[in-house]
C-alpha cells in the first residue's frame, strides 16, 4: 500500500509529464508542481483525499493560502487577481484526477437528486428514443435542469404530476426576460421538448407541451447572412500572406470553410485519420445529423491543410487536425471558436461584412456560389451534409432570383 507521499510524488511526475507533452514552457513546468505540491499538502494536513477534492475544499484552500501570503508579505492584492498563480496548476491536477474538473459536487438534497434523475432519464431518451447529437443534448437537458430549479419544492415527485400552465408561464417570463426572439424562440423549444418528455414517462398528468408558444420568427429572420464572393476572395488572398504558424493554420481552415461550406464543429472535429491523401478523400461527420460523407480533396484545402501540418501543427498524441498554437497543444473544445478566427481575419483584410462575421457566412456563401454555377439542389445539400431537400432550401431563399435562374425544382411545402 502506498503512503500519501509516494502517491503525492506519482502524481507530480504525471502532472509533470503532462506539462512537456502539452508543450508548456519551461516556467510553467518549473513552478506548476511547485503550486500543486502546496495543495497536495493542504490535502494532507486535513485528511482529505485528493479523489474527494470539491471545488469548495479548492475556495478554502485558495483562501488560507490568501490570508498567508498577505500577512507574509503585509499587503492584499485583490483576490481574484491573486488566485490565478494557483488555479492554473490546481485545476491541472485535479483533471489528471478526475478526468475533467469541475466535477459536480453531490445533490445537496433529496430534491435535487432526483432532478438529477430525471434530467438524466431525459438524456437517454434524447439519444436513444431521438437520436440527437451530445451537444444538442447538452443545450437540452440545461434548460430542463433549469426548469425544474425554478420551481423548486413545487418539482417533487408529487406536485410535478399537478403542473399547471401557470407554472410554466412564470418561468417563461423570467427566464426570457431582456432575450432577443431568437433566443426566446430557443427557449421555448427546448421546453416544449422536456414537457413532452415528462409526459410521455408520466411524470406529468397532463401534456402541457402544446401550451408552450414562442415569438413567430419570419422568413428569412434565421437565415445566415452570406459573404459575397469577392469578400471570400479577399480574406483568403490576405490571409495566405500570412506565413506564421497562426496564419497556416488559419488559411488552411478558410478554405475548408470558402471550399465546402463545412460546419465549425466538423472543422474542429476533423482528424488526421479523416483525410485520405491516396484516394484525395475528405470524410466529414456531420455534426448535426451524426451522418458521414465523403468529399473529393480537391487541391488549394488539400495543399493548405498539408502545409499547415507539416510546417505549423504542434507535435502532439491527438488526432484532430487543427489544435491550438499555443500550449497547451490540444483540440479545440468546440466550433465557436472559428468565429474569433473568422472575425479576425475578416478584420486583418480590412472586409467588414453588411451582416455576420461567423464561419456559417462562409457556408452560406458556398451554397450561393455552388447554385449560381447551376449545380442541383441535391448536390448542393449533399456537399453541404443535409439530409433533406428542404433543409438546403433553407439556405438558399435569399437567392430568389438564382433559383428562378436555372429553375430548380423545390421541396413541397418550401417558398420563396
Amino acid at each position: 500500500m502506498s503512503t500519501p507521499s509516494s502517491a503525492h510524488a506519482s502524481l507530480i511526475e504525471r502532472l509533470r509529464i503532462h506539462l512537456k507533452a502539452e508543450g508548456y514552457s519551461p516556467s510553467i513546468r518549473r513552478s506548476y508542481p511547485t503550486l500543486a505540491r502546496h495543495f497536495l499538502d493542504d490535502c494532507d494536513t486535513k485528511a482529505l483525499a485528493i479523489e474527494a477534492v470539491r471545488s469548495a475544499h479548492l475556495t478554502e484552500f485558495l483562501r488560507r493560502r490568501y490570508r498567508l501570503f498577505s500577512k507574509r508579505h503585509g499587503k492584499v492584492p485583490p483576490f481574484q487577481r491573486w488566485c490565478w498563480r494557483y488555479t492554473g496548476a490546481v485545476h491541472m491536477l485535479l483533471r489528471l484526477v478526475h478526468g475533467r474538473w469541475p466535477v459536480a459536487d453531490p445533490p445537496a438534497s433529496a430534491l435535487e437528486a432526483f432532478h438529477r434523475d430525471i434530467v438524466q432519464d431525459y438524456d437517454a431518451w434524447l439519444r436513444d428514443q431521438r437520436g440527437l447529437q451530445p451537444q444538442t443534448r447538452t443545450k437540452r437537458t440545461t434548460h430542463a435542469l433549469r426548469f425544474l430549479a425554478s420551481l423548486g419544492p413545487r418539482a417533487n415527485q408529487e406536485s410535478l404530476a399537478r403542473l399547471s400552465v401557470r407554472d410554466i408561464d412564470a418561468y417563461l417570463k423570467q427566464s426570457c426576460s431582456g432575450l432577443r426572439r431568437a433566443s426566446i424562440e430557443d427557449c421555448t423549444v427546448c421546453l416544449r421538448d422536456f414537457l413532452r418528455h415528462l409526459h410521455c414517462s408520466g411524470r406529468t398528468a397532463a401534456d402541457l407541451s402544446g401550451t408552450v408558444i414562442g415569438p413567430r420568427i419570419y422568413d428569412h429572420e434565421d437565415i445566415p447572412s452570406a459573404l459575397r464572393a469577392e469578400e471570400v476572395r479577399g480574406v483568403l488572398e490576405a490571409t495566405r500572406q500570412d506565413l506564421s504558424p497562426i496564419g497556416l493554420r488559419d488559411y488552411a481552415i478558410l478554405t475548408l470553410l470558402a471550399t465546402y461550406g463545412l460546419r465549425a464543429a466538423e472543422i474542429v472535429g476533423l482528424c488526421l485519420d479523416d483525410i485520405d491523401w491516396r484516394r484525395d478523400v475528405l470524410r466529414v461527420h456531420h455534426s448535426k445529423t451524426g451522418m458521414h460523407s465523403e468529399l473529393p480533396l480537391l487541391r488549394e484545402p488539400g495543399e493548405a491543410v498539408l502545409r499547415y501540418v507539416e510546417k505549423a501543427r504542434p507535435p502532439s498524441v491527438h488526432r484532430e487536425v487543427f489544435l491550438r498554437i499555443q500550449a497547451p497543444h490540444r483540440p479545440f473544445k468546440n466550433g465557436s471558436i472559428l468565429n474569433c478566427v473568422t472575425s479576425a481575419r475578416l478584420r486583418a483584410a480590412g472586409i467588414t461584412p453588411q451582416g455576420r462575421k461567423g464561419p456559417h457566412a462562409f457556408r452560406h456563401a458556398r451554397a450561393v456560389s455552388l447554385l449560381r454555377s447551376g449545380v442541383p439542389l441535391k448536390t448542393i445539400g449533399d456537399v453541404l451534409g443535409h439530409t433533406s431537400a428542404a433543409a438546403t432550401a433553407e439556405y438558399l431563399k435569399l437567392a430568389t432570383e438564382d433559383l428562378r435562374a436555372v429553375g430548380l425544382e423545390l421541396p413541397s411545402g418550401v417558398s420563396l
